[in-house]
């Protein structure tokens, strides 16, 4: 039995959602195939098949309708064969380079490479002179491009035929026909493949019937006006639908090309996408980060605003991670690389999107659905139209064979097609500008229907690392109860330890060498430093040595009972200070959680750490809680909530709370962009603030609105242009326009997602 494998491709030449059609019907003829996955948006086909599969003959297919397409590496890699395993690597390895940007775009590139290399590249020249012009968004100005120089070539045939028409009126009909056929003929042609290929009633089909049943009628001057039109308007979708995909794609331009290595005592500059796991490079003030890295020597501010979306620079030191394409402030940085170009966080965000744009929303299904039975139903609406009247009333048959070819204009249905996908591939584009990561249309949708949100406490609500909230003193300075604290602390790395010495850093007190630090298991540390005896002890055990008073026993407890952890200072045995830590709230847990509770969606933290701990964070943040709760208990919390009615968003760290997170209607992982959040739930909040639960809700539901606004524009204006060709107001030419418009229309009111302020 052959293993069931993927692959994935670029494909150059898509705009709109006819495109991905005609290939998916294509592609899904080919033996062996089980399912295909085309996304317009990301320039991307996904193919899963039984191993038997020919995958040069999937390339055939799709470049047989007119369409470019390079082999990408993923997950599951498809092995032909040795050689065409090392060749699919140095695709791969190209792409790292330019199928971001270049290769949507210039369908010429691949022809000069690429195709060459599998073997066909005559037949990818040939093809693409047949389909007529690279829909893809375009790098350059829109006239050098092949749509563009065949819109200006039709466009120009039309002006001279109208001028010869009218110098020469007996051979204008001709002059006409010519005109037409200059952009006609790519589009029969296409159409024709199409056609062969599984798609008989494509666009470029009705395109063509309508233009060649016009000259019939003698309507040759308004089919020549009809062909220039609706290139135009093809040119405008090809421009529209690019700006949505090259939004997320900008991201990879923020990786500098270029990075200095550290080699042998050396630093030498060498390509950033050369840069392996394991290497230290030096990142200079103002300079853009080159790689995903943990920072070694040095302390700066970063700019993560290119990447994240926030404004305010994040002050970063020894021990810290930095991303790719963020900025480094103020002074040199020596970072280890974590993660290859490849696997870099903006490659991670681009590749997640582009897969997720790939994921077809519920309501996007609902209308691909509709519309295979919508396109041949046009069809029949206007053979009726064209054929009733003059049979049943004696009407005249070109009158009415006019207003049948009209129809099938209108009836185009690239704008309802386009309407859902264009809107989602925009709201998911301005979500990963902004560190709001969503799994697919179908998750985008969901979110919008949140009700209740259930949010874990460590790491989610709170920083995820205790904090020193309290120093009391007693008979020394604070400062020097924290000096001597941060002695016995130095070089352990408990996270209590490092709340210490991170406060004493930030106080900047001073922490001389200590002399004979020990650890005492399950009671504290202690040691020597200037002639004294020192000690930082659990409450217990500073109670059993008799070290506290009443009234500081008393205190401790009240800090226990605030959800702190205390630490008792004694110095030649006597009590010199209380140290209490938590891990507190993250700075904007307080204003995200009234954020959604104004939008009237319910928030409730469920938490595995004690009551006590949890009531304290709770009542200072406002929210419903539940403590000392095993995995098991917080799945079945989710479950209770599914049953009041409520529709419900787990947010966790994708981990810890895998079960709940399965459990939930939509799972939500809260990083810094970490593997867990971006591979393991539905969504993931990439610079973990609270508030981004609740912006990535509103985008939801702005984009379900959006997508309203989308078909009722394309169906509306439809109605209407129906209703006058009927009526004999408008023919032709105001129909393509219709179409064409409707189309353009739709585009744009889903790129106006991409300006959301998140």
């Amino acid at each position: 039995m052959s293993e069931a494998a993927q692959a994935r491709f670029r494909v150059g030449g898509m705009d709109c959602a006819a495109c991905a059609t005609k290939i998916d019907t294509a592609v899904r003829r080919v033996p062996g195939v089980e399912d295909v996955s085309v996304s317009v948006t990301a320039g991307t086909m996904t193919v899963r098949h039984d191993g038997s599969s020919d995958l040069k003959a999937i390339e055939k297919k799709v470049v047989g309708l007119g369409y470019s397409v390079v082999p990408l590496t993923g997950k599951a890699p498809v092995r032909e064969s040795k050689t065409d395993h090392d060749h699919a690597h140095h695709d791969h390895a190209h792409d790292h380079k330019h199928d971001d940007h270049d290769h949507d775009g210039h369908d010429h590139d691949h022809a000069g490479h690429d195709h060459a290399d599998h073997g066909h590249s005559h037949g990818t020249e040939e093809v693409e002179g047949l389909h007529g012009h690279d829909h893809g968004p375009m790098t350059g100005p829109w006239w050098l491009s092949k749509k563009g120089r065949l819109t200006i070539l039709s466009g120009l045939a039309l002006v001279v035929a109208y001028v010869v028409g009218h110098l020469v009126p007996s051979i204008a009909p001709y002059a006409f026909i010519i005109a037409m056929l200059v952009g006609l003929v790519p589009i029969a042609r296409r159409a024709v493949v199409a056609a062969l290929s599984g798609t008989p009633f494509s666009i470029e089909m009705l395109m063509t019937i309508a233009a060649v049943g016009a000259v019939i009628i003698n309507a040759g001057e308004e089919a020549a006006t009809v062909v220039f039109l609706f290139l135009v308007g093809e040119l405008l979708e090809g421009v529209a639908a690019g700006k949505a995909r090259a939004s997320i794609q900008s991201l990879t331009t923020l990786v500098p090309k270029n990075a200095l290595v550290e080699t042998g005592g050396e630093v030498k500059e060498v390509p950033a996408e050369m840069l392996a796991v394991g290497s230290v490079i030096l990142v200079r003030p103002g300079d853009r980060i080159s790689a995903d890295g943990t920072i070694l020597s040095g302390e700066s501010a970063i700019d993560e605003a290119p990447v994240t979306g926030e404004s305010t620079p994040v002050r970063k030191g020894a021990g810290e991670s930095v991303f790719a394409g963020t900025v480094n402030g103020d002074a040199a940085l020596r970072v280890r690389v974590t993660a290859a170009a490849e696997d870099n966080t903006i490659a991670r965000v681009v590749k997640l999107v582009e897969e997720a744009q790939e994921s077809k929303a519920p309501t996007e299904r609902f209308i691909d659905r509709f519309s295979r039975y919508y396109t041949p139903g046009v069809v029949v609406v206007a053979a009726l139209v064209a054929i009733l009247p003059p049979l049943l009333t004696g009407a005249a048959w070109s009158e009415w064979i006019y207003k049948g070819l009209a129809i099938l204009l209108i009836g185009c249905p690239c704008a309802l097609v386009i309407s859902t996908p264009a809107a989602i591939a925009a709201s998911l584009s301005a979500g990963a500008r902004r560190g709001l990561l969503m799994k697919g249309g179908a998750v985008l949708e969901l979110l919008g229907k949140v009700t209740a949100v259930a949010f874990d406490k460590t790491g989610t609500l709170t920083e995820g690392k205790p904090q020193v909230t309290d120093i009391i003193a007693y008979g020394r300075s604070e400062a020097e109860v924290l000096s001597r604290a941060a002695v016995l602390e130095q070089g352990s790395s408990h996270p209590l330890a490092l709340a210490i010495l991170n406060r004493a850093k930030a106080d900047a007190v001073p922490v001389p060498p200590a002399f004979e630090v020990e650890a005492l298991p399950g009671k504290g540390m202690t040691g020597k430093v200037g002639g004294e005896t020192l000690d930082l002890l659990s409450p217990p055990a500073a109670r059993e040595r008799g070290a506290l008073n009443v009234e500081q026993d008393e205190r401790v407890a009240a800090l226990n009972g605030a959800g702190k952890s205390v630490s008792v200072l004694l110095v030649n045995g006597v009590a010199a200070g209380l140290i209490a830590m938590r891990d507190e709230p993250r700075d904007d847990a307080t204003s995200g959680l009234a954020t959604l509770k104004a939008a009237g969606v319910r928030a409730i933290m469920l938490t595995g750490d004690n009551k006590r701990t949890a009531a304290a964070v709770a009542g200072d943040l406002g929210i419903d809680w539940r403590g000392e709760l095993l995995p098991q208990d917080k799945q079945r919390i989710v479950g209770e909530l599914k049953k009041e009615g409520l529709f419900v968003a787990k947010v966790g760290d994708g981990i810890n709370d895998a079960p709940a997170l399965a459990a939930a209607d939509v799972g939500i992982a809260m990083g810094g962009g970490t593997d867990v959040a971006l591979e393991t739930a539905d969504a993931a909040v990439l610079h973990g603030r609270v508030g981004d639960v609740a912006r990535m809700i509103e985008l939801s539901k702005r984009t379900m609105r959006n997508i309203m606004q989308n078909i009722t524009i394309a169906l509306g204006l439809k109605a209407v242009f129906l209703v006058t060709t009927i009526a004999g107001i408008t023919g032709l030419w105001p129909a393509i326009l219709a179409d064409t418009g409707a189309t353009v229309l739709v585009t744009m009111n889903a790129l106006r997602l991409l300006q959301i302020k998140a």
